[in-house]
């Protein structure tokens, strides 16, 4: 199962080097789909030497600033792996998680894993406002998507491919986090959610996220359980469903599990 990385990078100067480095070292087949943004700060010229170096496989280059809504859709588009994954160009979210975000995946249990901060796993302690926050937004998209998520603003959001196309995405900036999660529940997939470790970074390290993106969080919560448009039902392929087998659930999991532990090792 080959995985697109979707790799919105907006004056990522510090850490968009060290970013793709720790993803490539994760020992999954992949290819990295990074969008800058109109950066200012030079991270265009260290992205177009990665791309030289043949680090990154893809790189688009926007005009204009559009936020990390409209930069995940253009590296959707571009995706051809079987399943994609949002990976935010700090240094926040470890990819050695990837290898057990995509296990339920490969087993043929899930169509979209999110990977929760809240569920057991190192993290940082910063703000608690923005955990207050956090829990609120949650909470009030599962009251509308019925689905019983710890961590709806995840960055880590891995889901099958065609199921992710499929998906009527329209939200600006950070919006695109709650839209994702009402557009899964509208399609009738099924998400799993994997323990994820996390090192948040503070606003004098280039954290961007702030009260105003809160705030549009819960229109959009609002507007995409709403009003249409809706995601279409999702129907997983054929090959999908012949994974679900007891054995070959059990198999793959013991495998991918037996990896996971190698690679943290």
């Amino acid at each position: 199962m080959r995985l697109s990385v979707l790799m919105p990078v907006y004056n990522e100067l510090n850490t968009i080097a060290a970013a793709i480095s720790r993803v490539r070292s994760v020992d999954i087949d992949m290819e990295i789909i990074c969008v800058d943004d109109c950066s200012s700060d030079g991270t265009q010229e260290v992205l177009e030497q990665l791309l030289a170096e043949k680090k990154i496989d893809i790189l688009v280059k926007q005009g204009v600033n559009q936020g990390k809504a409209a930069a995940v859709r253009l590296a959707l588009s571009r995706a051809t792996g079987d399943v994609a994954v949002i990976q935010d160009a700090d240094l926040e979210y470890d990819p050695q998680d990837l290898v057990k975000m995509i296990v339920p995946l490969v087993d043929g249990r899930a169509d979209a894993v999110l990977g929760s901060r809240f569920r057991g796993e190192t993290t940082r302690v910063l703000y608690y406002w923005h955990s207050v926050g956090n829990g609120m937004l949650t909470t009030t998209s599962n009251m509308l998507t019925n689905l019983n998520l710890t961590d709806m603003e995840t960055c880590y959001k891995m889901i099958r491919t065609d199921l992710f196309k499929s998906l009527p995405l329209q939200a600006e900036r950070f919006g695109i986090e709650p839209e994702i999660t009402a557009r899964l529940a509208q399609s009738g997939a099924r998400v799993y959610e994997v323990p994820i470790s996390y090192s948040g970074r503070t606003y004098a390290e280039g954290k961007k996220i702030g009260w105003k993106d809160g705030v549009a969080a819960f229109w959009y919560i609002l507007r995409c359980n709403l009003f249409p448009p809706f995601a279409p039902r999702y129907n997983a392929p054929a090959a999908t469903v012949a994974q679900r087998s007891p054995a070959a659930i059990a198999a793959a999991s013991t495998t991918h599990a037996s990896e996971a532990r190698a690679l943290h090792r």
